[in-house]
Formats: structure tokens, sequence, C-alpha cells
């Protein structure tokens, strides 16, 4: 399982909290590549919910990862 931004932006609308059955049916239903799809599919098959998306992939960079200063624009 590999996550790349291109493909974390496709879970960004999800119905969060989300199992990992439903996260795939938005994921299909949303028009996410098959990637998205493939990585969701490797997830536990356990029934218990993802908060957000930082449980799928802990990497997942925050604004505060960006040096990006909001109050300037």
């Amino acid at each position: 399982m590999y996550w790349t931004l291109e493909l974390a932006v496709y879970l960004e609308d999800a119905p969060w909290p989300a199992t990992r059955d439903e996260l795939i049916d938005f994921a299909l239903r949303s028009g996410a590549p098959m990637e998205v799809v493939e990585n969701l599919d490797q997830l536990p098959a356990d029934d218990s919910p993802y908060e957000n998306i930082e449980e799928i992939w802990p990497d997942y960079p925050s604004k505060e990862d960006f040096l990006f200063n909001e109050d300037e624009y």
C-alpha cells in the first residue's frame, strides 16, 4: 500500500468517520483512481471506523507542514 498526495486528495471529502467498506464505496462513487480503491482494500477488514485520513496514512501532511502564511493573502 502506498499513498501520495494525489491519491489522498480523493479522500478529503469522505464521510468521516467511515469503515473500510464505506471508504471503498465512496472512492468508487466519486471516481477515484483504482490505486485509491486498491490501497483501501488492503486495510484490515474489521468494522472499526476510521476517524480521518491520518489513521489510514499516518504521514499525511497537515497545514503546518507547508510554509504558507494565510494571513498574507
